[in-house]
């Protein structure tokens, strides 16, 4: 069903923050009947655009990510030469220096 079964791919009508990202045009009735398989793209990355009469009433996307994976962190202390372990210590030392390093948060006073 996915591409040339109704679909409609679009890449770069928009402004991405990704580059790349497919936008993929469904009607309700495509969406209803192959609803994994609309599942499957969103979890590739492609942004999904529902569409009744031609006109947009849902986007599906898939949820913005925070932060980096552990393995990034990893690969990167790598080849920066770091020698870090990992060991079953490590959460209680980063508990511990969050905790040494803790501060109160005092805003600023607007008045």
């Amino acid at each position: 069903m996915i591409e040339g079964q109704g679909w409609r791919i679009c890449r770069g009508l928009q402004p991405r923050i990704i580059e790349g990202v497919a936008v993929l045009h469904i009607t309700e009735a495509e969406l209803a009947r192959d609803l994994h398989a609309v599942l499957e793209k969103i979890r590739q990355g492609a942004e999904v655009v529902i569409e009744q009469d031609s006109h947009p009433v849902a986007v599906m996307r898939p949820p913005a990510t925070r932060g980096r994976k552990i393995s990034e962190i990893v690969a990167s202390l790598e080849a920066n030469g770091a020698s870090a372990v990992l060991d079953e210590d490590f959460a209680r030392d980063v508990d511990e220096a969050i905790q040494a390093h803790r501060e109160p948060w005092n805003p600023p006073s607007w008045d």
